[in-house]
């Protein structure tokens, strides 16, 4: 079997290096050339744990190259779909990737293809896709397999590895027959796959994460409320997630979710159900939730801190919507850095994976820190905005060693109240 990967973003560079580490012959495609010289490099564009080591070894043994040159699409049987379908400003997802890539499978491709979709793509992309390619080559025959990717982003090798489920969507036995071939490593040790048609698996995508996204706003809510009597936020969440019903999972209260999946996701689920005049009112509240989330937090922060006439230094530890990971998209971090900024403080951010696009995307007058102390030296308060490892080990007094004011404003919960208090830090954290 051989494989060619249209898209060396996050989903297609994860995929191509764990399929090729199966023993299956890929070949990795973007049009961005600097992109692909880094990965023949043997280095790689994303922060992921373990990824950079795993694209080397199977370089190294021959199974995973990489190439701008769209006439690969010819070799193989088989062709993946993982290029990006960012948001469109109306909410919806944004196709211009994948109409790009279905114009090079008509002009390169010239025997009949399976073709996998791993991109996130609203209800209907793959009868879409299907109907422009018979337009555009008649003559060939293309089986569409719909295989929504469930990776987490700082995680992704252990996802991708070893999966809670695997789901299809086709329409032929030829296709499920291949995707049974393709995944035999992983369905050898006993992972479910799910079958199912294209709609129905397109569907199951976006479900997932407007489910978790839901999950993550709801014991925020929660959170504000325990914060109010009293309680304990924590244990709030231990209490509900024993039930084997509910479970543990997604139940960690913050400043709201980010990154590349739930944002985008829960806007086109909810902007595909209104265009289909059954608007999902919990979505739609979701959606309003997380954003008056960080105005929340933002504002709680201008509180505790205080105002002055001259600018209050703040030190904004993580800029990236989670740890393990350099993705800094619809990350709470941006957002609030951003409405604090332009109320006038003066803000000194620091994150371990030193994300690229944050200089871009920050106002100028924010200045990031080349290190954890330069970010605290002499700053009103420290606001935990990132659940970094390296974080979770700064001890107190290191807090009231270089803090001008020994605040720390926790959003992610990573400190023990207790200790803090004890230590003589002004501690706040999310519920609790």
């Amino acid at each position: 079997m051989k494989i060619t990967i249209m898209g060396a973003g996050y989903v297609g560079l994860v995929a191509a290096t764990c399929f090729a580490n199966f023993g299956i012959k890929v070949c990795c495609l973007d049009k961005d050339p600097d992109k692909i010289n880094l990965l023949n490099s043997g280095k790689i564009h994303i922060h992921e744990p373990g990824l950079e080591e795993l694209v080397w070894k199977n370089l190294s043994n021959g199974n995973l190259r990489f190439s701008t040159d769209p006439r690969e699409l010819a070799e193989g049987n088989l062709l993946i779909i993982a290029v990006g379908t960012p948001q469109a400003e109306d909410g919806s997802a944004n196709l211009a990737y994948i109409h790009s890539a279905i114009d090079d499978i008509a002009n390169h491709c010239t025997t009949d293809k399976f073709i996998i979709i791993k991109s996130t793509v609203p209800i209907g992309t793959a009868k879409m896709i299907s109907e422009q390619l018979k337009l555009k080559k008649p003559e060939l025959n293309f089986e569409m397999i719909s295989n929504p990717e469930f990776l987490k982003e700082g995680d992704a090798l252990r996802d991708f590895l070893n999966p809670d489920r695997i789901v299809i969507g086709c329409t032929s036995e030829e296709a499920k027959n291949m995707a049974k071939s393709l995944y035999t490593p992983l369905t050898s040790k006993n992972v479910p796959i799910v079958f199912t048609n294209n709609t129905t698996a397109e569907l199951i995508k976006y479900s997932s994460n407007s489910y978790l996204a839901m999950r993550i706003a709801f014991i925020n809510e929660i959170a504000d409320i325990a914060e109010l009597i009293g309680a304990n936020i924590e244990e709030v969440a231990d209490g509900i997630g024993s039930d084997t019903r509910i479970g543990r999972h997604y139940l960690h209260p913050g400043p709201g979710y980010g990154g590349s999946c739930f944002p985008k996701d829960t806007a086109a689920l909810a902007k595909f159900a209104h265009d289909q005049n059954s608007p999902l009112a919990i979505i739609d509240a979701v959606i309003s939730s997380n954003k008056t989330r960080q105005e929340k937090m933002a504002n709680r922060i201008a509180k505790i801190v205080g105002s002055s006439k001259q600018a209050i230094p703040l030190a904004f530890l993580g800029l990236t919507f989670k740890a393990d990971t350099d993705d800094i998209r619809e990350s709470p971090a941006i957002n609030i850095i951003q409405y604090l900024a332009a109320l006038g403080y003066k803000i000194r951010a620091f994150d371990p994976s030193n994300p690229r696009e944050a200089r871009q995307t920050l106002p100028k007058t924010v200045e990031i820190c080349d290190n954890l102390e330069a970010a605290l030296k002499d700053s009103a308060a420290a606001v935990i905005m990132t659940e970094w490892s390296e974080f979770k080990l700064i001890a107190p007094e290191t807090f009231l060693a270089l803090l001008a004011q020994p605040i720390v404003i926790d959003l992610r919960n990573i400190y023990s109240p207790q200790t803090m208090r004890q230590a003589g830090v002004n501690y706040y954290s999310v519920g609790r």
